[in-house]
């Protein structure tokens, strides 16, 4: 088996990273801090950790805004595609095994999500059920 590198092409792909991630990865290329950009964009360093937290997302105004200001384009920032970053250079190789456990890692992230807004869904209709009987 051979050892992959542990940062690949695919750092910041819609696969591998979240909004959040591309927007940190870009601001810190770009030598500024969180509190920086803010003052920049207009808001406040809150907002920011937000989206890099990905706790909320931008307004579509600042989001052009952010995309300018870090020299990489909107549909990087929210896909991964198009004019980014590519990633730091691999510097070490994995260890056998571990691109499948990673990728275990990364189905049952994306499982949990969907869990997450179906049990949203259920709540919503069991409260929605619920203030139909006074109860």
């Amino acid at each position: 088996m051979t050892q992959e590198p542990i940062f690949g092409a695919g750092w910041f792909d819609d696969d591998t990273a979240t909004f959040g991630d591309r927007l940190a990865g870009a601001r810190e290329a770009a030598g500024l801090s969180q509190n920086e950009l803010a003052r920049r964009l207009g808001i406040k360093p809150k907002t920011v950790k937000g989206w890099e937290n990905d706790q909320n997302e931008p307004r579509a105004n600042k989001l052009q805004m952010v995309a300018g200001l870090l020299n990489v384009s909107i549909m990087w920032l929210l896909t991964g595609q198009g004019e980014g970053l590519d990633g730091p250079e691999p510097v070490v190789p994995m260890p056998g095994g571990v691109e499948e456990i990673l990728g275990e890692l990364r189905r049952l992230k994306a499982e949990q999500g969907q869990m997450a807004e179906k049990l949203g869904r259920l709540e919503k209709q069991l409260r929605g059920a619920l203030s139909g009987t006074g109860l």
